[in-house]
């Protein structure tokens, strides 16, 4: 009896949390045409201080008193000199693109790219740390297009590929006026491939007729339920054609020097072997890149923020007020029972 009473006692404070929750959900429906007016945000962070943060941190656990009270003596007569004869730097600017399979980040990167084109000037680079084992093909062209700007603006672009640049990534990288490759990173896969299952003969057997009702010879080609036919089939793959075509030809458009019908099989080469079919300009991973133009130029690293809504907000504290809710259910069941 002892242990129904707490458990109903728990069981109201549990509900009690869920109430509240409902009620912080419909108030933040309510503000939801509120939260629209700002998409995100810009974060722009320097890479040199980062790069002279790491410098200085270990130099400070490495050198003894002397080596340092040296080493901030020739920094400060540095900086002195710095300031008597300053020199104008050229800017780098970094942008990151993790893609899945719709192309996702291309919603910060179109932003990234507005950002960056209304301050950069021919002398500048930007330099894109690209990971991408690509995806929909829609969605890695409007990716694609992005980048295509900054060629368009005669702003040098340098990509480097640290994993992976496959398929929609390899779009990406090759509009690149340089691409960089880890010596094992995987690029390529330039090809087009769908595949989808077929349960007509399952539901036929059952008993179980689908009708798919059309306007349009080929509205619809090979589906899910209906039965496939071998004039739907063939125009199907008529439509991945064209469009590994186009891949291709967008492809050999950027990078003229590809031997099209040794690369264009939809095969994947690792770094080296992507080096000599001049699918990457040389082999060199992002890190080492950086660190040396930030030797030479201001290097700064571009992010855009999306804003979540409120709606978004308030879902991720719904839920792990939920996840603690849960959690602490179970725990007092299990020392109930272990006592």
């Amino acid at each position: 009896m002892e242990f129904l009473l707490e458990y109903a006692g728990f069981l109201a404070r549990a509900v009690t949390v869920l109430v509240v929750i409902v009620l912080v959900l419909v108030v933040a429906t309510a503000l939801r045409s509120k939260d629209r007016s700002k998409t995100g945000e810009l974060k722009v962070s320097s890479l040199n201080e980062f790069y002279t943060d790491l410098k200085e941190n270990i130099q400070y656990n490495v050198l003894d008193k002397a080596q340092l009270k040296a080493l901030k003596k020739t920094q400060k007569a540095k900086k002195q000199q710095e300031k008597k004869s300053p020199t104008k730097k050229n800017r780098v600017y970094v942008l990151n693109f993790d893609g899945d399979i719709k192309a996702s980040a291309a919603a910060s990167l179109r932003h990234e790219v507005t950002a960056l084109l209304s301050i950069a000037e021919p002398t500048d680079e930007v330099v894109l740390r690209l990971e991408s084992g690509g995806g929909m093909v829609h969605s890695y062209g409007l990716a694609a297009s992005q980048l295509a700007r900054i060629r368009e603006a005669n702003i040098p672009l340098t990509v480097c590929v640290d994993k992976v640049a496959a398929s929609g990534g390899y779009m990406m990288a090759c509009i690149g006026n340089r691409i960089l490759s880890a010596p094992f990173a995987a690029l390529g896969s330039i090809g087009v491939v769908a595949q989808l299952p077929n349960i007509h003969r399952l539901l036929k057997k059952n008993n179980i007729d689908v009708e798919i009702l059309t306007a349009g010879d080929y509205k619809r080609t090979l589906t899910v339920l209906g039965e496939n036919t071998e004039p739907a089939r063939q125009k199907f793959l008529e439509e991945l054609q064209t469009t590994h075509d186009l891949f291709k030809g967008f492809v050999g458009r950027f990078r003229p020097q590809l031997n099209m019908d040794e690369v264009a099989t939809g095969e994947v080469w690792l770094g080296t072997e992507a080096l000599r079919l001049d699918l990457v300009d040389d082999l060199q991973t992002s890190d080492a890149y950086l660190s040396e133009r930030a030797k030479q130029a201001d290097v700064y690293l571009l992010e855009f923020i999306q804003k979540k809504t409120m709606q978004e907000r308030v879902g991720l504290t719904a839920g792990a007020a939920a996840e603690r809710v849960a959690d602490k259910a179970w725990e007092r069941l299990q020392q109930r029972f272990m006592s």
